[in-house]
């Protein structure tokens, strides 16, 4: 199992998708929208902690910045009805800190706002999670609650995430600032996309 990889990101697509260059191996890794918008550009290396997902003939590889992000994602695939797809959704949208602030705070509303997430699945995430997703290490101040941890920096991450795309710093920023709005909370996703329709 692969386990952790250090290389260039050569290519990054919206879906998440990059191609991670590791000594002339192209390796397809999936990663959350928040970590593919900060991913550096070549010559400079990134290095992913990875988990390796089998599923009968199929392989895929998801990446994550650090480890707090790869121990929530591994955690959320003990939930029922949750698989890769739906725990990476998440985490495009939450970091482990608020996954695990959103938990101890039984806030089913913050799963919920999250695409594909319905009421009851955020209810079984509250509760399954409950025991299984402790305040993360690092994390002893107060955390930031959602809003806010929403608003700051937020057109600048849908900007980060244009510019990794292969827009310009000002084509970016000029299209963020058109669907980001103030203390904006919707997920990160869906503002990408916006701000990429702005270009049609």
């Amino acid at each position: 199992m692969i386990g952790r990889l250090t290389g260039i990101a050569i290519d990054r697509g919206i879906d998440g998708c990059c191609v991670l260059d590791v000594q002339g191996v192209g390796y397809e890794v999936f990663v959350p929208l928040r970590t593919i918008a900060r991913l550096p550009g070549p010559p400079d290396e990134v290095t992913l902690h990875v988990h390796t997902h089998v599923r009968e003939e199929m392989l895929r590889l998801y990446g994550f910045a650090d480890l707090h992000d790869r121990f929530a994602f591994r955690t959320m695939l003990a939930v029922s009805g949750v698989g890769p797809k739906l725990a990476l959704a998440i985490l495009n949208d939450l970091s482990a800190a608020e996954v695990s602030l959103a938990v101890a705070g039984a806030d089913k509303k913050r799963f919920a706002s999250v695409p594909g997430i319905g009421k009851k699945m955020a209810e079984r995430l509250v509760l399954e999670l409950k025991d299984k997703i402790p305040a993360l290490p690092g994390m002893d101040g107060p955390l930031p609650t959602a809003a806010a941890a929403h608003a700051n920096g937020r057109a600048g991450e849908v900007a980060s995430a244009l510019v990794g795309l292969g827009f310009s710093r000002g084509q970016a920023e000029v299209a963020a600032g058109k669907v980001v709005a103030e203390q904006d909370a919707r997920p990160i996703e869906t503002l990408i996309r916006q701000a990429l329709a702005t270009f049609g």
